[in-house]
């Protein structure tokens, strides 16, 4: 773990995941990213009075300018409200479960491919839970099956810690405009139902 360069948050860290040359998270096998999971868990434990934003983007588009493979930290003084809310698990597209853990298409996803891991029951405190590595192992996985499902593609993923926490994965195939960036409308030409169906059929890289 290291400071940002260039924060722009006032405490803002960067953890590099490997000490061997990877360029994204895929790369990285089950202990590697045990270890990720654990230094999350060892700031968060670290740093009170502010909530922790743990983030991963790879690809120059989804805002990365590193291309060694790392997450950021962001300690922001509250909680998101995105991050309050119980999920819908109801209209879920399932993917696949595993270790507890549900990989999904929401029913209302912002843009292809969008994915959602969760705890398959609701469950408090992400960073405190035995389910956080695997749910890192699980994001693995469901980027390897979007970029073989639809090439190299952009991604940004990131912890909701919240009453019901969840890790969201949002790839970028598509540029975002004004319709979405001004008035809030995601265009999406990828059903949800379609989208996990490929990414169910889709054997990872």
């Amino acid at each position: 773990m290291v400071p940002n360069l260039y924060p722009a948050f006032a405490r803002q860290e960067v953890v590099v995941h490997t000490p061997e040359h990877a360029r994204s998270l895929t790369e990285l096998d089950d202990a590697q990213l045990d270890l990720v999971a654990d230094a999350w868990r060892a700031r968060c434990a670290a740093v009170h009075g502010a909530y922790m934003h743990a983030i991963v983007n790879e690809g120059r588009e989804a805002g990365s300018s590193l291309p060694h493979t790392h997450s950021q930290l962001i300690w922001l003084p509250e909680q998101p409200i995105e991050a309050r809310h119980l999920v819908d698990r109801r209209r879920w597209r399932i993917v696949l479960e595993r270790d507890g853990l549900v990989l999904a298409c929401p029913w209302v996803s912002r843009l292809a491919y969008e994915c959602v891991i969760a705890p398959a029951e609701p469950q408090e405190h992400a960073f405190r839970s035995e389910l956080l590595a695997p749910a890192l192992r699980l994001l693995a996985d469901a980027i390897r099956r979007v970029r073989a499902a639809a090439g190299p593609a952009p991604v940004n993923a990131w912890v909701h810690d919240g009453p019901d926490w969840h890790v969201e994965l949002l790839p970028r195939l598509s540029v975002l405009a004004g319709v979405e960036l001004g008035a809030g409308w995601w265009i999406n030409a990828l059903p949800p139902e379609e989208a996990a169906e490929l990414l169910r059929d889709t054997t990872p890289a």
